[in-house]
C-alpha cells in the first residue's frame, strides 16, 4: 500500500516512495540504477549507465532556453543502511516500510535513505515534467558515495556540456555548501593467535547510543560504541581473552552498539564483571548530555572451552584502539567552528586470524590528512598491524567567484524574504571529485531538512522537501 500518495508535491513523493520500495544499499545498487535507466527510456530521454552502475540522464532545453547555459543536477543513489536491534528487515532484498508522523516521514526499524532519495525524487520529477522551464538539464547519479565515492571517482562525464551543478546532497534547508572536507576510508588490521580457553564466557554489550554521521556530527560529542567498548576491556580488574568483538556497519556512521564476548577464570568472573559495571557507570555520567539511553548488558555462561584471542594478544587489541585517535583531531584556523581534521572509528570486528578496525578519515587540508594518515600508520606499526587506504577523495576548495551561488543567494531572498547561510562542511559531498573531472565547474549544494541521518531515527521534513523543490525550480529557470 502506498503511504506518501497525499503528500505535495505529488510528483516528487511518489518518485520518492518509489525509491524507497528498491533495496539500494551501496555497493548493491544495480536495481535502483536499473529503474534509472527505464524512467529514462519510457520518455526517450537521453541516457547512460556504466559497469559501476552510475547513471547520467539527459533532457534538452525547453523552448526559450536553448542557448541558457545547461546545468547539471547531482546526487547519489546509495543509502546507508542501518537498523534497529530487534528488526530482522533484510535491507540488501527488501524495501523500506514507510512512516508519516506529523510533518516527517521516516522508515520503521530503519534508516529513511532520504540521503540521498530525496535529491533522486527531485530529479526524476523535474525530468518527468514537460511543463517546466529549464535549459538543458544533466542528471549525474552515483553510485557508492556513503563508502568513499567511488561512484563519482569512476564516471566519464565526457558526455556532459554543463559548467554549473547544483549537488542535492545536503540536510539543512537555508544553508548552502560551498566548500566540504576530503576524506578516505583507513583499514587497520592486527593479526592475532587464538587458543582454546576454559573459563566463564562474559558477553559485553553497549547499545543505545545516539550515533549520526561521523562528518555533520562528529562534533556533538558523541560517544562511539567502538572505542568505549575498549575502556571497558581496559579497566576490567583481571586479564581477559576475546572470544569475539563486533561493532558498527558503517565507517562513516559514529557506531551505537559494540557486543564483545570475553573469557576470563571461573574465579575471576564477578570481580571482572563489577568492574566493567562500574566502568560503564562512568561512562554513562561522562556521555549522559550526548548519550542518554546508553545501556550496557552483561550476561554469563560458566563451564565454556572455546576458541579465543590469547589473553597477549587480546591486550594488543584494547591497547591499539585504546592508542589510535578518534574524534576531531583539529578545528579550523579558518572558519570559526568548523571541524578541520577527523576521524570515526566506525568498524570494529574480529575473525578467526585479525581484528579490523575500520576508520572514516576527513580533513579539508590536504597535508593535514596526509599526516593524520602516517599518524595510523606509525602507531599501528607499533602493534605489528598492517593500515590500508581506499577510497581517497579530495577536499572540495571555496570558489570565490561564483555565478551560480549569487544567483542561488538571489533567488532564494526573493522567495523567502532572507539571505540564505552559505557556509563549508565536515562532511563529504562528491562535488571535489566532480570539479576534478569537469574544468570550472561551479558548485552550490543544497537540500531540504533533515534529521538524525545514518540512523534508525533518520527524518525527512515533508513541508521543507515541498519549499525546496520549488526553490529548485525557480534555481533552473533562471536565465
Amino acid at each position: 500500500m502506498r503511504v506518501l500518495t497525499d503528500l505535495e508535491p505529488k510528483n516528487v513523493f511518489s518518485f520518492f516512495e518509489d525509491i524507497c520500495s528498491i533495496p539500494h544499499p551501496s555497493y548493491k545498487e544495480e536495481k535502483i540504477s536499473n529503474y534509472l535507466v527505464e524512467f529514462a527510456k519510457a520518455r526517450g530521454l537521453e541516457h547512460y549507465q556504466d559497469e559501476l552502475h552510475n547513471v547520467i540522464i539527459i533532457k534538452e532545453a525547453s523552448e526559450g532556453y536553448e542557448d541558457v547555459e545547461p546545468i547539471i543536477l547531482q546526487g547519489h543513489m546509495d543509502m546507508v543502511c542501518e537498523k534497529a536491534p530487534d528488526c530482522d528487515k533484510d535491507m540488501d532484498e527488501e524495501g523500506l516500510d514507510l512512516l508519516i508522523d506529523g510533518d516527517f516521514i521516516s522508515a520503521k526499524g530503519t534508516t529513511l535513505g532520504g540521503d540521498d532519495g530525496i535529491a533522486v525524487a527531485y530529479a526524476l520529477a523535474i525530468l518527468d515534467d514537460d511543463s517546466l522551464s529549464h535549459p538543458r538539464l544533466e542528471f549525474v547519479c552515483t553510485v557508492c558515495e556513503e563508502v568513499g565515492m567511488e561512484g563519482a571517482t569512476g564516471i566519464d562525464v565526457s558526455m556532459l556540456k554543463g559548467k554549473k551543478l547544483l549537488n542535492m546532497d545536503s540536510e539543512e534547508e537555508g544553508v548552502m555548501l560551498a566548500s566540504c572536507a576530503g576524506g578516505c576510508r583507513a583499514d587497520v588490521k592486527l593479526p592475532v593467535e587464538r587458543e582454546t580457553v576454559s573459563g566463564t564466557k562474559l558477553t559485553v554489550s553497549l547499545s543505545g547510543l545516539t550515533g549520526g554521521h561521523s562528518g555533520s556530527e562528529i562534533d556533538k560529542g558523541r560517544g562511539n560504541a567502538n572505542t568505549l567498548m575498549s575502556r571497558l576491556l581496559r579497566d576490567a580488574s583481571a586479564p581477559v581473552a576475546i572470544a569475539s568483538i563486533d561493532g558498527g556497519r558503517k565507517d562513516n556512521a559514529i557506531p551505537r552498539e559494540c557486543t564483545a564476548q570475553i573469557i576470563v577464570a571461573p574465579d575471576e568472573a564477578a570481580a571482572v564483571k563489577a568492574s566493567i559495571e562500574q566502568a560503564a557507570a562512568e561512562i554513562a555520567q561522562e556521555f549522559k548530555a550526548s548519550d542518554p539511553d546508553l545501556k550496557l548488558t552483561v550476561s554469563e555462561e560458566t563451564d565454556c572451552s572455546e576458541s579465543a584471542i590469547s589473553a597477549k594478544d587480546s591486550a594488543r587489541v584494547i591497547a591499539l584502539i585504546e592508542a589510535l585517535p578518534n574524534g576531531i583531531i583539529r578545528m579550523s584556523r579558518e572558519i570559526d567552528k568548523l571541524v578541520e581534521t577527523s576521524l570515526n572509528l566506525g568498524v570494529l570486528k574480529s575473525d578467526d586470524a585479525a581484528v579490523t578496525l575500520r576508520y572514516a578519515v576527513r580533513s579539508s587540508v590536504g597535508v593535514a590528512k596526509k599526516s593524520l594518515k602516517n599518524q595510523l600508520v606509525c602507531i599501528a606499526g607499533a602493534f605489528a598491524a598492517e593500515v590500508t587506504f581506499e577510497g581517497d577523495y579530495p577536499a572540495w576548495e571555496y570558489k570565490k567567484d561564483s555565478k551560480l551561488r549569487e544567483d542561488m543567494v538571489r533567488i532564494f531572498e526573493e522567495m523567502y524574504g532572507k539571505k540564505p547561510t552559505v557556509e563549508a562542511i565536515h562532511a563529504g559531498v562528491e562535488c571535489g571529485l566532480l570539479s576534478g573531472k569537469i574544468e570550472g565547474l561551479d558548485c552550490i549544494s543544497m537540500g531540504p531538512d533533515m534529521y538524525d541521518i545514518h540512523t534508525t531515527e533518520e527524518r525527512l521534513s515533508i513541508s521543507s522537501a515541498k519549499r525546496s523543490y520549488e526553490y529548485i525550480l525557480r534555481v533552473i529557470a533562471c536565465k
